[in-house]
């Protein structure tokens, strides 16, 4: 998890690959709220129906 997270970081951070492969914090901040929003709806989901 922590090379994971080294990775990213460097590759957020560096202008290259922030060109390359569309890593910008805007993207970044939408991906981790859709992400907890999608975890919710699974856990209410599995609440509802047991």
């Amino acid at each position: 998890m922590y090379i994971f997270s080294k990775l990213l970081l460097t590759m957020t951070n560096s202008s290259q690959y922030e060109k390359r492969f569309g890593f910008t914090a805007y993207a970044e901040t939408l991906n981790v709220r859709l992400a907890m929003i999608g975890f919710i709806a699974v856990l209410i989901t599995e609440l509802v129906t047991g």
